[in-house]
């Protein structure tokens, strides 16, 4: 006779961490590089515009874009969100969230991935169309915001699905 299978806690609890391993260092490498380029933008916001290593004229013009109207949302400076949403960002991928039960969580990290490249993809269009101009400093921003996106978009169907055990007994 051949009774019910136990599964262990560690099976268990090990079914809730990322598939793979590798979603956690490249969030959090993604997510150091785009801390120290808000950084530098908020630097340069709150300093001057022309501290930012980049061409001041033509298409690419970090200054125009970065003094711009469309460079604060609700009179908050873009470069500050972006430092922000990064900071938040690296608090939901330490290695303790990824490994978290919780689905929140995890339903909370693919929701910020969204948000951020939501509103990266806003102000690409708002360089490309509305301002003319790009500024290589926030292209990289937007690179890094895609990048996350992407890991987490990746790593996120095996934490939220991995099965439909109860929290509880997790």
């Amino acid at each position: 006779m051949s009774g019910p299978v136990k599964t262990s806690t560690r099976a268990s609890t090990q079914a809730h961490a990322p598939a793979a391993r590798w979603p956690v260092p490249a969030s959090l490498v993604i997510d150091a590089g785009g801390l120290a380029v808000s950084a530098y933008l908020t630097i340069a916001h709150f300093t001057r515009p022309s501290l930012l290593a980049c061409s001041t004229g033509g298409t690419i013009n970090c200054e125009a874009v970065t003094t711009s109207a469309q460079s604060t949302f609700l009179g908050i400076p873009v470069a500050v969100l972006g430092l922000a949403w990064f900071a938040a960002m690296t608090l939901l991928c330490l290695p303790a969230a990824w490994r978290s039960a919780s689905r929140s969580l995890h339903l909370l990290r693919l929701a910020g991935s969204i948000v951020g490249i939501g509103f990266a993809l806003w102000l690409v269009y708002a360089e490309l169309v509305i301002i003319r101009a790009i500024c290589l400093w926030c292209s990289a921003a937007h690179v890094f915001a895609f990048a996350l996106f992407v890991v987490v978009a990746a790593a996120s169907p095996a934490l939220l699905f991995a099965d439909d055990e109860p929290l509880e007994s997790r």
